[in-house]
C-alpha cells in the first residue's frame, strides 16, 4: 500500500525558515513527479514546487528565488526548504507524488501539515 508521509511545518515569523519532508511508503518502482502543494482558507490549491523524475524542478512564481525543492531517489522523499518566509505563504501544504507501484500505481497526496506565517 502506498502512503506518502509528511513532516515539518508549524509557526514561524515572518522572514524565517521552514522545512517540509515528505517520503512514500511501500513497493515503489518509479516516481514520475513529486512535489508540493497548499491551500490557504478560501483558496483553491495551488502548486508550489515539483520536481519530475528526471529532475526538473517547477515552481509557483510566488516561491521563486525562496523556496528550494530537493529529491532523495534512494529514500523516495523529497524535502522542501522554505526561506524568506511571509504571512502570505500561510497555508496548509500537502505532498503530492505521481508514480508507479506494485498494484497501485496512480497520484497520491499526503494528510497536509500546517504552515504558519506571522507578521
Amino acid at each position: 500500500q502506498v502512503q506518502l508521509v509528511e513532516s515539518g511545518g508549524g509557526l514561524v515569523q515572518a522572514g524565517g525558515s521552514l522545512r517540509l519532508s515528505c517520503a512514500v511508503s511501500g513497493t515503489i518502482f518509479r516516481i514520475k513527479t513529486m512535489g508540493w502543494y497548499r491551500q490557504a482558507p478560501g483558496n483553491q490549491r495551488e502548486l508550489v514546487a515539483v520536481i519530475a523524475d528526471g529532475g526538473t524542478t517547477n515552481y509557483a512564481d510566488s516561491v521563486k528565488g525562496r523556496f528550494t525543492l530537493s529529491r532523495d531517489n534512494g529514500k523516495n522523499a523529497v524535502s522542501l526548504k522554505m526561506n524568506s518566509l511571509k504571512p502570505e505563504d500561510t497555508a496548509v501544504y500537502y505532498c503530492n507524488a505521481d508514480l508507479y507501484a506494485w498494484a497501485s500505481s496512480g497520484n497520491y497526496w499526503g494528510q497536509g501539515t500546517q504552515v504558519t506565517v506571522s507578521s
